[in-house]
């Protein structure tokens, strides 16, 4: 499908009820948020973000925001002209997902956020660089722990996207609760994963803030958090989990970022679980 002459992609795979997912970033090949899982439950339609792969791309860098990508996903949807899908935003894609859900209430049948945050800004960054911080701590007997923090200013500040996809590959250990404990099944994925940075990363729009909106999302949701994510961990889950009325809140004990490869089988249930609910 195409919106205002720009190409968007997408992949359809699975059975049941359809679920349409919006991966993070911004700028993230959307291939690493795979659920063959979850595929057996739901009839999922990734979404390949505009900037990244096969999509297309942008004229200016500042015009990759959030409600760009909300505008994306709502062509999509319309595209696919099914009554009320499920919606399943990760990181970034859950900013998209809550500006959407905000946007268009009566549009889906449930809203599901994943590892994401009702804000950025100040407060957000210092969290999140604190915990990279402490990485080295945590994981003492890895040399390539003590790296990280400066390959993620590296990676941030990057203007092409080899740069930007060679710092993805180097910081990625951070975002799994221990990555070297599982190093020999996750070497492939980090080997594969993209990052179009060059564009999507460079929109500098205002720092993304729903917190006084929360309340107004009447959609029912469920929010995943994973209990070692050092980017949007549980306390953001829960700040989202206090501000959605009716929401639910799962925490996955032994994940950071990415329980779908982390705790398939509970990150599966989950949501499983809350689809059969709403349904």
């Amino acid at each position: 499908m195409s919106l205002h002459g720009v190409l968007q992609r997408y992949h359809v795979a699975g059975s049941g009820p359809l679920c349409v997912v919006h991966p993070g970033g911004p700028g993230l090949g959307w291939e690493y948020l795979r659920m063959p899982d979850l595929e057996k439950h739901l009839t999922l339609v990734y979404l390949e973000p505009i900037g990244t792969g096969g999509s297309g791309h942008l004229s200016r860098p500042q015009d990759y925001r959030v409600d760009t990508y909300a505008q994306f996903l709502h062509g999509l949807i319309e595209h696919l002209n099914a009554p009320k899908p499920f919606l399943l935003g990760h990181s970034h894609g859950g900013f998209v997902a809550q500006r959407y859900a905000l946007d268009h209430p009566a549009a889906l049948a449930g809203l599901i956020l994943y590892d994401t945050s009702p804000q950025t800004g100040e407060t957000f960054w210092n969290q999140a660089l604190t915990n990279l911080d402490r990485l080295p701590e945590r994981h003492p007997g890895q040399p390539e722990a003590a790296a990280i923090p400066q390959a993620f200013q590296q990676t941030l500040a990057a203007t092409d996207n080899e740069s930007c996809t060679q710092g993805l590959r180097a910081i990625l250990p951070a975002y799994f609760a221990d990555y070297w404990a599982h190093e020999a099944d996750l070497a492939p994925l980090r080997a594969s994963m993209r990052l179009w940075g060059a564009g999507p990363m460079r929109a500098n729009e205002p720092p993304f803030d729903v917190r006084d909106l929360l309340d107004a999302v009447t959609t029912p949701t469920l929010i995943i958090s994973g209990a070692h994510d050092f980017i949007c961990g549980p306390d953001w889950g829960r700040q989202l989990h206090e501000g959605i009325p009716h929401s639910q809140f799962v925490l996955l004990e032994k994940s950071g970022h990415l329980g779908h490869l982390e705790e398939p089988d509970a990150f599966t249930r989950a949501i499983t679980g809350f689809t059969r609910t709403v349904a």
